[in-house]
């Protein structure tokens, strides 16, 4: 299918300006100029401004019979902490598809988080000549997804502790006519949202006054253990102070006091449903379902219980449509969602990639970013994202830097905000093939799962053509489909076009069925253990914690999810400094936990933060807005 007539080609000019600087000069196109060439109407969008546009889940109804596109997705190499470029090359493959191979084309992409913003990290727009614009607003507000995430997770957090707070000063009897308060005319009635859990509890009476003192006392009294709520507040900011808090300190509070914390608003199981729903039913669903935590019981206390699914699906009703945006060459991109790579499942969401792959149709190309590297990002974009979906890729992109594979090979630390040593600015060809023992795993990995592999190599200015070459034969003899040199920081699309050429030809000539890593009818060890095995490891090691939650899990029912590894992104082991592809380890699982709404269940390898700190010297030093034209300066 032939791209839109609205793509361009951007002048590229030698060294690479900063990334805000190149953003700025270019005029993007109108959003509805966008949206026209994808075959979008008026009545399939809303706008939000001149450059961004909300798609409405009613565009993929209408859509429901055509046929799919080609279906990529980016991983990459085990990362330095500067990362190696699969947002850049994500988007710098879209725009030599579209503005260069003439195909229709559109990159699905994550929302970032405003915490690394303004954190470390930075914003998460790609890079040099390989952007989504306008880079402001794609990295701080955008259609306010975060933000409605924020209120509704917060909306929850604090129905738990008011309901935990009633319970205590209340009788059974008191609680009940509260919950269902009579009307003008003295009747009491159920709002529907408790249907739910009068279903679960057994009760088919649909009148209050016909339940016995027995069914009023279990259906009123969710009687929450506050050791065992595992529901946080959020916000999106770093904010290391908020890592331990202690609430109901009010004079107003009685005493309840109990310890708590922030995680980051990415980190939220809400921000996770949002991904991985597949419409606006499914949403309302899954958010009721979320469990915050235990009654002393045992029992799962749901979203639901405590009659707050449908007040959060309502501020989540707008979050669901996917935003419109474009890339430097005009081609265009959905953003949707923002999960966690290392502890939610780090990919962007279903629907924006169903969308998306219908409107390119037969021909085109949509092609997706997983978070980190590919054991992390790739096999939960496979083993979760795909089985909810129901899509199957062709083909899956490995990303990798002579940088990343030099420390692979037994070069020096990597760490971000310090120069480069020497070793990763000069020749070493013997180094650069000794780590590509660590990109050859990820190959035979990704492989497995049926897709053709192609490695994008994404070149750097201090790389020679010896190294370049070296990973090169290293991928086609790990079993890569193909491995292509890609130079789309510095040049663009035009970059680009040869990985654009490799990713045709490898969609085109898939012939294997979509295989999973294990199947979900085994139970929770043994998907574990599965995941550990593609890791390297030898076995796996329970703490206590896990084994407790493990059978809790599987006592509620819950064994039959799929898996959401918690692990360091930067080894496959649970060492973060274990480099290359070690094996022989035995993997440790700390806790488990669970994600019920989201759908998944997830072990935590080591200690993982979900609410990151600020550096000495954050980001934020360097942004700053020009007054005269009210344009966003210092953007990284």
């Amino acid at each position: 299918m032939s791209s839109s007539k609205t793509v361009r080609k951007v002048q590229v000019v030698s060294p690479v300006p900063a990334d805000i600087d190149i953003a700025n000069s270019v005029e993007p196109i109108h959003i509805s100029q966008i949206a026209q060439d994808l075959n979008l109407t008026p009545n399939h969008y809303d706008l939000y401004g001149k450059y961004k546009a909300k798609v409405l889940l009613s565009a993929l109804d209408e859509l429901q019979e055509s046929k799919d596109g080609y279906y990529v997705v980016v991983g990459g190499i085990t990362p330095t902490p500067l990362g190696e470029g699969k947002s850049t090359t994500t988007v710098g493959l879209c725009q030599a598809l579209g503005a260069y191979l003439d195909k229709k084309v559109v990159t699905c992409v994550r929302q970032p988080s405003q915490g690394p913003t303004f954190g470390i990290k930075g914003g998460a727009a790609g890079g040099g000549y390989s952007q989504v614009i306008p880079m402001d607003e794609f990295n701080l507000h955008l259609t306010g997804d975060i933000h409605a995430i924020t209120a509704a997770n917060n909306l929850l957090a604090a129905a738990i502790d008011t309901r935990i707070f009633h319970e205590s000063t209340q009788s059974d009897k008191a609680l009940f006519n509260r919950l269902c308060p009579p009307n003008k005319e003295g009747k009491r009635s159920f709002s529907d949202v408790m249907f739910k859990r009068l279903k679960n509890l057994g009760i088919s009476k649909t009148n209050p006054e016909d339940l016995t003192p027995e069914e009023i006392s279990k259906f009123a009294r969710l009687d929450i253990d506050p050791a065992s709520v595992t529901w946080r507040r959020v916000m999106d900011i770093n904010d290391r102070f908020l890592r331990k808090i202690t609430i109901g300190q009010g004079p107003d509070e009685k005493g309840m006091v109990r310890e708590t914390a922030f995680d980051i608003s990415v980190a939220s199981e809400i921000m996770a449903v949002l991904a991985l729903t597949t419409s606006l039913a499914d949403m309302r669903e899954r958010l009721g379902k979320m469990v915050i935590g235990n009654s002393k019981s045992g029992d799962p206390v749901t979203a639901d219980d405590l009659g707050v699914g449908g007040a959060l699906t309502v501020l989540m009703k707008d979050a669901i449509n996917p935003t419109l945006m474009q890339t430097l060459e005009g081609t265009p991109v959905l953003v949707h969602a923002g999960p966690f790579a290392n502890i939610a499942h780090g990919n962007s969401s279903i629907v924006a990639d169903k969308i998306a792959l219908k409107l390119v149709g037969p021909g085109g190309y949509v092609v997706t970013e997983a978070g980190f590297g590919a054991d992390i990002g790739t096999e939960k974009f496979m083993n979760i994202k795909c089985r909810y979906s129901g899509l199957k890729p062709q083909c899956a992109i490995i990303v990798a830097t002579i940088r990343a594979l030099k420390m692979h090979g037994g070069g020096p630390a990597v760490v971000a905000g310090k120069p480069l040593d020497h070793a990763y600015l000069t020749e070493n060809v013997a180094l650069v093939e000794a780590g590509c023992v660590n990109l050859a795993r990820h190959i035979s990995n990704t492989k497995a799962y049926g897709v053709n592999v192609v490695v994008a190599i994404n070149k750097f200015s201090t790389d020679t053509e010896a190294e370049l070459n070296a990973v090169r034969n290293a991928s086609l003899a790990a079993g890569a489909y193909d491995a292509v040199i890609s130079s789309h920081h510095a040049h663009g699309g035009r970059g680009a076009v040869d990985l654009g050429i490799a990713v045709q030809k490898a969609c085109e000539n898939v012939a294997q069925p979509l295989k999973f890593l294990y199947p979900l009818d085994v139970g929770i060890k043994e998907k574990i253990e599965a995941i550990a095995k593609s890791y390297g490891a030898s076995g796996v090691e329970y703490s206590e914690q896990a084994e407790k939650q493990i059978e809790m899990y599987s006592k509620q029912g819950f064994s039959g999810l799929p898996i959401c590894m918690a692990k360091t992104q930067y080894s496959f082991s649970d060492n973060a400094a274990a480099k290359g592809a070690p094996s022989g380890f035995i993997l440790p699982i700390r806790d488990v936990r669970a994600s019920i709404g989201a759908g998944f269940i997830y072990p935590l390898v080591g200690t993982m933060s979900t609410m990151p700190g600020l550096p000495t010297r954050p980001c934020f030093y360097d942004i700053d807005i020009d007054t005269t034209t009210g344009k966003v300066i210092g953007l990284s």
